[in-house]
């Protein structure tokens, strides 16, 4: 859906693609300030600076991107103290696209929801933190906003168009994720089965149910057992 005549002429100042502290985005900034004790932002610990301090000292850190990049920063961090990575999942998103003088030329719904099992596309590349101890994982269903900008400079994907920001309007639900009990909830299936019997039962693809049991069995939460045609069989431990 297109904006109207009175969107289309709408205007704002052109920022750039990276904006606020190394870079971080509305959303991330938002989610920062909520979960953080005043005055505690950017704070060093264990030789890395944390986005926040909770009000008992809990080390914040939000993170909206890849896990990769956090698989030595969060294990030195919960050696230090408790540490709570919070990883916002947009459920309803709005793009709206600009041009390079700032006039909005579009506006629509995007049709992708994000869901819980998204987490799973990132811890793909740090399954070590599933288990770690002090670490609580908290996932949270966001609605938000994704401003684009017509500079052709963006990916080839989106025909040259950047992303300049996402811009927090609403937090839906957060699902801690702390305790055995937490992950065992990822797994609504008894006896044997595989990736495809899974993401049958939770509705979600194929590809996505084979990053869930890899990170699943690497945690200790599944165990892979045996070859059945060109799948593999799994069981619940």
């Amino acid at each position: 859906m297109t904006g109207s005549k009175q969107g289309r002429t709408k205007t704002r100042t052109p920022r750039s693609p990276t904006i606020g502290t190394e870079n971080e985005s509305s959303l991330h900034r938002a989610l920062k300030f909520q979960y953080a004790a005043p005055g505690t932002t950017e704070t060093a610990r264990a030789g890395y600076i944390c986005d926040a301090l909770g009000p008992k000292g809990e080390a914040i850190e939000i993170q909206t991107g890849s896990f990769g990049v956090l698989k030595t920063k969060i294990p030195a961090l919960a050696k230090a103290g408790k540490v709570r990575l919070i990883y916002p999942v947009i459920v309803n998103k709005t793009i709206e696209l600009y041009d390079t003088k700032g006039t909005l030329l579009s506006c629509r719904k995007s049709p992708r929801k994000g869901t819980i099992w998204d987490i799973f596309r990132e811890l793909i590349y740090a399954p070590v933190l599933v288990k770690l101890p002090r670490l609580t994982i908290e996932i949270v269903l966001v609605d938000a906003i994704e401003r684009r900008l017509d500079d052709g400079k963006g990916s080839w994907r989106r025909k040259g168009i950047s992303i300049e920001d996402r811009i927090l309007t609403a937090c839906r639900e957060r699902i801690v994720l702390k305790k055995n009990v937490d992950w065992q909830k990822f797994l609504p299936l008894i006896g044997e089965f595989t990736s495809k019997t899974l993401a049958a039962a939770a509705h979600i693809r194929p590809d996505l149910a084979r990053k869930t049991l890899y990170v699943l069995e690497k945690a200790g939460f599944v165990k892979k057992l045996k070859k059945q045609g060109r799948s593999w069989l799994y069981r619940r431990l």
